[in-house]
C-alpha cells in the first residue's frame, strides 16, 4: 500500500482542513486508548462511571495532544531539524511537512498549537472542581511535558530524553483519566499505564531512525543519535520487553485482572518490528514496515488493555 503524498498549498489552498491535517490526527488515537484505559481502571475498581466528565476528559486531552505536536513542528522548524530531513518516511517521520512545503507559516503553525492548548487549562480547572486538586498537578506536569519536550530552553528531546517525557506523559494520561473518576490517586491506572506509556515511547524511538540524519544536521541530540544505530537498535527491544515484563508482572500479582495478560499478546508485533529493525536500522527507506508495526502494537495493546479492564473481573 503506497503512502500518502505529502501537503502541498495547491492541494489545500485556504481550506480549514489544513489545519486540522496539522495537528497530525491518525497519532491522536494513543491518546484516545491511554484515556480508555485510565477510564477503566477506575471502573474496574467499582468507580461510578461519569459519562460528562469522561468525554470531557477525552476531548480536552485530544486537544493537548494536537496542540503539543504543532509545536513540535513550530520548534522542528526553527531549529531546522525537519528542514534538514530528507531521509524521513512521511507521513510517520519528519514532522507534518505543513511550514516545509509551505501549507502554513511558522506563525500560523505557533499561533494553533497555542490555541489549541489554551482551552485545555480552563478544562482541567472545571474536571478538578469535581474530582479534586490532584488532578491540577497532574494536568500541569502534563503541559509542562508536552512544551518542554521541543521548546527552549529544556528541549529534552535534543537531550536524549525525548523517550522519558513520553513515557511520562502518556501514564500521566492514564491517571489523570482515571483520577477525574476516582477524585483520588489510585495503584491500577499506575500498574495499566506503564506497559502502554512504554510503547508510545518506543513509537517516537523507532520514529527516530529515519530522522537521524536531520536530527543530527541540526544539533538535536535525540538518543537515537547520540548511541548512533547500530547501538540504537538494541533500544527498541530492550524498552519492549520491560514494557511487557511490567504488564505480566502486574496480571501474576493480581495487580490488575488476569484478562488484561491478552494486551501482553501484542508482543508478537512489537518483537517483529524490532527484528526488522535489526535489519534495517542504517536503512531509513526500508523502515516503514517496522514503523507502521509498532503503531498497530501500541495501539491495539492499548485497546485490549481498556477493554478487558473494564470487562474483567479484578480479584
Amino acid at each position: 500500500m503506497p503512502l500518502p503524498s505529502e501537503p502541498t498549498p495547491e492541494r489545500f489552498g485556504a481550506s480549514p482542513l489544513r489545519w486540522f491535517l496539522a495537528t497530525r490526527p491518525a497519532f491522536l488515537s494513543v491518546t484516545l486508548a491511554g484515556c480508555l484505559i485510565g477510564l477503566a481502571a477506575a471502573h474496574s475498581d467499582g468507580v461510578p462511571f461519569d459519562a460528562l466528565h469522561a468525554v470531557v476528559t477525552v476531548v480536552f486531552a485530544l486537544l493537548a495532544h494536537a496542540g503539543a505536536n504543532v509545536l513540535n513542528d513550530y520548534h522542528d522548524a526553527l531549529s531546522g531539524a525537519d528542514a534538514a530531513n530528507t531521509q524521513r518516511i512521511f507521513p510517520f517521520t519528519g514532522g507534518s511537512r505543513f511550514i516545509q512545503n509551505g501549507v502554513l507559516t511558522e506563525r500560523e503553525t505557533a499561533r494553533l498549537g497555542w490555541a489549541l492548548l489554551v482551552p485545555v487549562v480552563p478544562a482541567g480547572i472545571w474536571l478538578a472542581a469535581g474530582s479534586g486538586p490532584g488532578l491540577i498537578a497532574i494536568g500541569l506536569a502534563g503541559l509542562v511535558l508536552g512544551w518542554a519536550y521541543s521548546a527552549p530552553p529544556l528541549k529534552l528531546a535534543s537531550r536524549g530524553l525525548g523517550e522519558f517525557a513520553v513515557a511520562a506523559a502518556w501514564l500521566l494520561i492514564v491517571v489523570g483519566a482515571d483520577f477525574v473518576q476516582r477524585g483520588a490517586f489510585a495503584w491500577t491506572p499506575v500498574a495499566a499505564g506503564v506497559s502502554f506509556a512504554l510503547l508510545v515511547a518506543n513509537l517516537l524511538y523507532i520514529n527516530q531512525f529515519p530522522d537521524r540524519a536531520g536530527d543530527e544536521a541540526a544539533g538535536k541530540r535525540t538518543l537515537v543519535v547520540q548511541l548512533g544505530a547500530d547501538s540504537a537498535k538494541w533500544g527498541y527491544f530492550a524498552i519492549a520487553l520491560v514494557a511487557y515484563g511490567w504488564l505480566v508482572l502486574q496480571v501474576g500479582r493480581y495487580n490488575l485482572p488476569q484478562a488484561c495478560a491478552a494486551a501482553a499478546l501484542t508482543l508478537v508485533l512489537s518483537f517483529h518490528a524490532a527484528r526488522l529493525l535489526r535489519e534495517h536500522a542504517d536503512e531509513p527507506a526500508k523502515l516503514a514496515p517496522a514503523i507502521k508495526l509498532t503503531i498497530l502494537a501500541t495501539n491495539l495493546h492499548g485497546f485490549v488493555l481498556a477493554a478487558t479492564l473494564a470487562f474483567g473481573r479484578h480479584t
